[in-house]
């Protein structure tokens, strides 16, 4: 498991009215990255992809969280 200590809101989805929302955060640690919150998926998206760890999980989230990423 990766130990993140902070993290930073780039955007939430536009849809979002309250909390609970779909979103993406930048990792500041020295390992960097990015952690995505979505929606869980359930093991039938899991069976369509290809290679997936069983550490790892799969989350649904909506186009306009990460199109923003074409753009920096």
């Amino acid at each position: 498991m990766i130990r993140i200590g902070k993290l930073a809101l780039m955007w939430k989805t536009n849809a979002s009215r309250t909390g609970n929302c779909p979103s993406l955060h930048r990792v500041k640690d020295s390992i960097g990255g990015y952690v995505v919150v979505g929606r869980s998926t359930n093991p039938s998206v899991r069976a369509l992809i290809a290679e997936i760890g069983d550490d790892e999980t799969a989350v649904w989230v909506p186009a306009d969280v990460l199109d923003r990423l074409k753009d920096r």
